[in-house]
């Protein structure tokens, strides 16, 4: 019995062996990404200003009971919620993309936030979030002195 050496770029195996695949995870009603570890839900933009940092979040069909926003060690700030899934009394699934279940998101803000003045509101599907920054993270200007 003679081995070969399984090379799957050549005639197309490891396209094959992907399209299985799919077809698999859609007759289970899964949609694979095939982008790998590096995503993260839900994706939240942050950026700053002198006096705050700011953050928002993308998160449809979800209600403001179905959310929790932390904020510790003064520059951690956690996004976490339940997205239920949506149970359908008759009918069978050809596609389900949109994720559900429980998600948790946490990222190192630019600078200490004050936890007690921060304010979050879920607006059309999109959570925004101000961060009010401690007074020690604020710029201040410093008075030059000539001799």
């Amino acid at each position: 019995m003679a081995l070969s050496r399984w090379q799957p770029l050549v005639s197309g195996e490891f396209n094959r062996l992907q399209k299985e695949m799919n077809r698999l995870f859609n007759h289970l009603g899964v949609t694979p990404t095939w982008r790998g570890l590096s995503f993260s839900y839900p994706a939240i933009n942050v950026w700053e200003n002198d006096n705050a940092v700011f953050a928002e979040a993308e998160l449809p069909g979800l209600s403001q009971d179905q959310i929790e926003v932390y904020v510790t060690e003064g520059d951690q700030l956690t996004v976490q919620g339940e997205r239920k899934p949506v149970e359908r009394a008759s009918g069978t699934w050809h596609r389900r993309e949109r994720g559900f279940g429980k998600f948790s998101r946490t990222l190192a803000l630019p600078a200490h936030v004050d936890a007690e003045k921060v304010e979050a509101r879920l607006e059309n599907g999109v959570l925004h979030i101000t961060l009010p920054k401690t007074e020690a993270a604020r710029p201040r200007k410093i008075a030059v002195k000539s001799e």
